[in-house]
């Protein structure tokens, strides 16, 4: 009788218990969500170098904000490497490029020394940016997305999905896109 009753209860259980897990990731998900022309939340957050980096900084120019879980993971190493490699194409369009996660500075320099990586990872330690652009997880990490953000400080392409070997490339098209020449 108690085996049937466990068995039961699990039964019951399992059900509710992805119920709550999808509405807890549906309500992270909401809370701080940027949207695509909407102003992109403010920052300020120190990079591998030990400067700080802010998003009025980058006003006048076109930015790519990448966010990614962890720090030399074998997909955030992949996608920060496709950087690393395109990164000419990305400043030949006048493109700053600069990536968060949650780990701290001493976490990006290592990163960002052993994959020679010649643009700013910013450490968002108390995860107050990844959570303010709707990216925040709820094991804590921030999930793997990408804003791209105009002159203005505007949010104009949101990429909630993200390929981490195709990416790059994917930018680079959709930039050329976004960005129209004078005249």
């Amino acid at each position: 009788m108690y085996a049937s009753l466990v068995s039961r209860a699990h039964r019951l259980f399992l059900p509710l218990a992805l119920l709550l897990a999808c509405i807890a990731l549906q309500s992270a998900r909401a809370d701080g969500d940027a949207v695509t022309g909407t102003a992109a939340p403010a920052f300020r957050l120190q990079d591998q170098h030990d400067a700080w980096i802010s998003l009025a900084d980058q006003k006048g120019k076109w930015l790519v904000l990448y966010f990614y879980p962890l720090d030399d993971s074998p997909g955030c190493t992949t996608e920060a490497c496709e950087f690393r490699d395109d990164i000419l194409a990305f400043r030949k369009m006048g493109v700053n490029v600069l990536g968060i996660s949650v780990q701290d500075v001493a976490s990006k320099k290592k990163f960002a020394t052993k994959f020679s990586l010649p643009f700013s990872l910013l450490a968002d330690s108390d995860k107050s940016v990844a959570k303010a652009y709707g990216v925040l997880s709820i094991i804590g990490f921030a999930r793997r997305e990408t804003f791209v953000i105009d002159p203005q400080g505007r949010i104009a392409k949101h990429y909630p999905s993200v390929d981490p070997k195709q990416h790059s490339k994917q930018l680079q098209a959709d930039l050329k896109a976004l960005i129209k020449p004078a005249g």
